[in-house]
């Protein structure tokens, strides 16, 4: 039973992932389009949910370590 409940988390979190590079890569393609700075994805919502989880996420479990 264990075995199902990590596989149920595995399965949400990695359609989580997919999701997020997904509106991150449309926020992308409509930068270029608006000729935006090449930065201009990274401030948007999916841009700076993947920046946060990138830098915070590793502080806070060295942090409860």
């Amino acid at each position: 039973m264990n075995i199902i409940v990590k596989l149920i988390q595995a399965i949400a979190i990695l359609t989580a992932a997919i999701m997020i590079g997904t509106w991150f890569l449309s926020e992308v393609k409509k930068a270029r389009r608006q000729g935006a700075p090449w930065y201009a994805p990274y401030l948007s919502i999916p841009g700076l949910l993947i920046i946060l989880f990138v830098v915070i996420l590793p502080l806070m479990l060295k942090i409860m370590q």
